[in-house]
């Protein structure tokens, strides 16, 4: 049990507490929305920054500490069942007695892991406040939970990682991609960011202790945010799975080959179970699933999907072979540079395969291709066939090849293909 006293601590604490150094990203969240904002995202990915961003941007603006409560649900200090959620307000109530609660600011970090915030939420939104902000790292419990508690009063923003032009302004800002000295600069920074992902904590850290830290993010995840969370008692094979799911990134995904895979070391665990942890491993954002591509919501919903670790540094700690294949790392980052961008994207397979296609409108707009090596002739045969069926499949006039290094521009069979480095396509 928490009590009021130790609330009035963490509260003036946390008010009293410096604004640590932020980095500016992409991803803009507005104070004054009307809404409940939601934060979702993998653990460390800077939604806790972003909220931080947030109450500096309030304090610019003249908000006082007073009228800003900030309270981390992970912090172990708290106990609280659902039935004592309120005593966050009466202490809050209490310390400030002359506020006008509904010209306070409310952040809830990492709110899952408060039983019943639901209804607590929706009940300072409804009666006490509408400038109420949440963060957390399970997407289906989010989504589900706020579906029904919260009927269309959130607006929900996800949180990745780095992006590389977001990892370019951190550790070397104001690069000019044209001139020869930085381009350089450039692919070199593109090749470290391809090998050590976009984690925030990790940009300025030692590269002795980053695949410690990455391992230790891992454990985090599947211990606390899985097997605790959801009650999980196969815990080696639970682990095993995640592990299976991060060294298949950039490839298709089966639930099936896995099942066989553990039968065959005599594991007993059923399909449905493993189909459970599929879903478990997306909602925690330990990766993402891509479907294939058909004018069928029905048919893309239900096929083989590709799966992408949620950040290609991550994958690199866990699985050594996936560390050692520039050619999955190139196609695992390029494709979660597209989903921070906020693009919906599905692969594309008809009489070759096109790694990205671009949906906008309920339409194809964009056909990418991923080649790490354009050099190889059948390679580069290969990937421009499958760019260039999609780009007529799908009526498109233009189709690009994102490579490490390569540029080039020309024409296959009235499609013009522009072969572009990644570095300089994400800068």
């Amino acid at each position: 049990m928490t009590g009021k006293d130790l609330l009035k601590t963490i509260i003036t604490d946390s008010q009293s507490r410096a604004t640590p150094k932020i980095w500016e990203r992409t991803l803009k969240i507005p104070s004054d929305s009307g809404k409940i904002l939601t934060l979702s995202g993998v653990r460390r990915s800077g939604k806790t920054y972003h909220l931080f961003n947030l109450i500096s941007q309030l304090k610019t603006k003249g908000i006082s500490n007073e009228r800003i409560l900030y309270i981390n649900f992970e912090d172990e200090r708290l106990q609280l069942s659902s039935k004592e959620l309120d005593l966050i307000l009466q202490a809050y109530q209490e310390l400030y007695p002359q506020l006008d609660l509904a010209n306070c600011y409310f952040f809830f970090d990492e709110i899952q892991e408060a039983e019943g915030w639901q209804k607590f939420v929706a009940r300072i939104y409804s009666s006490i406040s509408q400038h109420v902000f949440i963060t957390g790292s399970n997407a289906k419990l989010l989504s589900k939970e706020i579906a029904t508690a919260l009927r269309g009063r959130n607006l929900t923003f996800e949180v990745y990682p780095l992006s590389f032009g977001e990892f370019i302004d951190v550790v070397s800002p104001k690069l000019n991609p044209y001139s020869s000295a930085d381009k350089a600069k450039l692919v070199n920074l593109f090749g470290r960011f391809m090998r050590q992902g976009g984690f925030p904590e990790l940009v300025k850290q030692e590269e002795g202790l980053r695949d410690k830290i990455l391992q230790e993010y891992f454990n985090v995840m599947v211990f606390r945010d899985l097997i605790e969370r959801y009650q999980i008692s196969q815990t080696t094979i639970l682990k095993y799975f995640c592990k299976r799911i991060i060294g298949t990134s950039a490839g298709e995904f089966s639930v099936n080959k896995i099942y066989n895979e553990l039968k065959s070391q005599g594991y007993q665990v059923s399909k449905d179970t493993l189909y459970s942890y599929q879903g478990y491993a997306e909602a925690i954002y330990l990766n993402r699933f891509i479907s294939k591509y058909s004018y069928s919501v029905v048919k893309t919903e239900s096929s083989q999907k590709k799966t992408y670790v949620i950040d290609q540094g991550l994958g690199a700690a866990l699985d050594y072979k996936f560390s050692q294949d520039k050619g999955r790392l190139l196609e695992t980052t390029v494709a979660l540079e597209l989903l921070k961008q906020g693009q919906q994207i599905n692969y594309q397979q008809n009489g070759g395969e096109c790694d990205f296609v671009v949906i906008g409108k309920d339409k194809v707009v964009k056909a990418i291709q991923v080649s790490l090596d354009f050099t190889d002739t059948q390679t580069k045969e290969r990937e421009i066939k499958g760019l260039v069926i999609a780009c007529q499949k799908f009526n498109l006039k233009k189709g690009v090849i994102i490579s490490l290094n390569h540029e080039e521009e020309f024409k296959v069979d009235g499609i013009q293909v522009a072969v572009i480095p990644a570095w300089q396509y994400f800068s």
